[in-house]
């Protein structure tokens, strides 16, 4: 016989939990969606003098840390016969979110690596969607360049190709999580008014070009954003002199530099954004003369300041995976015949014989040329019978011409 348990750990069961789990440390509890700022602990091996992986691992380690210490589940799992527990395990998890994670402390003692990192620790919406039909399919999503507002700024470093890096490392996190048709487009700029971006004149689509971007590129998201702020706290601080070097090297001046993004993601079939979030963080630029050549040079990734950015980057990629969580899966319908509707996705994105999606008709007006197009509800579905790599094909119950369904109308499965 089994039993299944499951228990919400909560400040006032702490004790239990020690008892239960034999933590060695205490936990901090918050309850509800608000965040609150924690610090935690992470540490790693050091391999091969590999000290960039191990800093990157115990980055992990410590960010687990904090989402623990926000709120955990414990589970156990017991096995019992003839009245007797022969077997038991436990099962320690969190559904919490971190951002604006940076390291605070960071101490090597041989092979081991301990860090300490802050951040803002909020609950997670990712699994209230995880039981979808769309959860298990993978939408298309474009990400496109991040141009950076204040180009002078980039000159400390040479790292004027940000805007072109950044976008390509979420690129390819993304790509990692396995849940997204990812396609990059980074040499491409969405917004036309940096200053005023991620703002879109409703109806012209004037200040923005999501729309043609999505439609060429056949996705159903775009990943954009603006590169803020690249600053130096002292541009003084960085002279080639002598003496400039020798404050540097003492520590007598201040090598802090920020770093500000606007990531926001839009609806490709609307172009309204699901979600817009400002990004920033900060750090000591500590590289030497010549040492750090591009946003993404080795040299820069050695720096307190780019393993600072790549945290956030990371903090990025977990922002656009956790805004498409609640997401539908859309895509354009390719072609009508009939009773036959061909759809311009298939077995890459997840798609399979049986699938049933909703069909909605794409309606624009001749008096608003430029607006995004209406969604009527047909109240028809499509279900699919074969499934090609790229294309799908299915009947519905009436004729495409009876009920107005066309190409460029489109398909949902929530």
């Amino acid at each position: 016989m089994k039993r299944l348990s499951s228990l919400r750990l909560s400040s006032l069961r702490l004790s239990s939990l020690i008892v239960l789990c034999a933590l060695a440390l205490p936990l901090v509890f918050a309850t509800g969606a608000q965040a609150v700022v924690l610090e935690g602990v992470g540490h790693a091996s050091i391999y091969n003098g590999d000290l960039e992986t191990a800093r990157a691992e115990a980055r992990k380690a410590a960010i687990r840390d904090l989402s623990l210490q926000y709120e955990a589940r414990v589970s156990t799992h017991d096995t019992m016969e003839n009245g007797v527990i022969t077997e038991s395990r436990i099962r320690l998890a969190s559904s919490a979110r971190a951002r604006n994670v940076r390291i605070i402390d960071e101490y090597q003692s041989g092979n081991l690596l301990r860090v300490v990192v802050r951040g803002d620790i909020s609950e997670s919406r990712v699994g209230q969607c995880s039981a979808g039909e769309s959860s298990r399919l993978k939408k298309r999503v474009a990400v496109t360049g991040f141009p950076v507002l204040y180009p002078d700024q980039a000159r400390v470093g040479r790292i004027d190709d940000a805007g072109e890096i950044l976008p390509h490392q979420l690129q390819q996190r993304l790509m990692e999580q396995g849940g997204f048709q990812v396609f990059g487009a980074t040499t491409s700029r969405v917004f036309t008014d940096l200053l005023n971006a991620p703002t879109v004149w409703q109806g012209n689509n004037q200040l923005t070009n999501v729309l043609q971007v999505a439609r060429e590129m056949e996705v159903q998201f775009v990943v954009t954003g603006v590169i803020r702020d690249l600053g130096v706290a002292d541009p003084s601080a960085w002279g080639t002199s002598v003496l400039d070097r020798m404050q540097r090297g003492i520590g007598a001046v201040d090598q802090q530099r920020r770093f500000a993004a606007d990531l926001v993601v839009y609806d490709g079939f609307s172009g309204s954004p699901v979600y817009q979030q400002r990004f920033a963080t900060s750090a000591d630029w500590d590289a030497g003369p010549g040492s750090s050549v591009g946003f993404g040079s080795e040299g820069f990734r050695k720096t307190a300041y780019g393993r600072s950015v790549n945290g956030v980057i990371e903090e990025m990629a977990t922002a656009v995976t956790e805004a498409l969580a609640c997401q539908p899966f859309i895509t354009r319908i390719a072609r009508v015949d009939g009773h036959l509707v061909t759809l311009g996705s298939g077995a890459t994105a997840g798609l399979r014989p049986g699938d049933e999606l909703k069909l909605y008709r794409s309606t624009a007006y001749l008096d608003s040329p430029g607006a995004t197009p209406e969604l009527n509800d047909s109240r028809l579905s499509v279900t699919l019978d074969r499934v090609q790599p790229q294309s799908s094909r299915g009947t519905m119950p009436q004729l495409g011409g009876m009920v107005n369904i066309q190409r460029d109308d489109i398909a949902i499965l929530w």
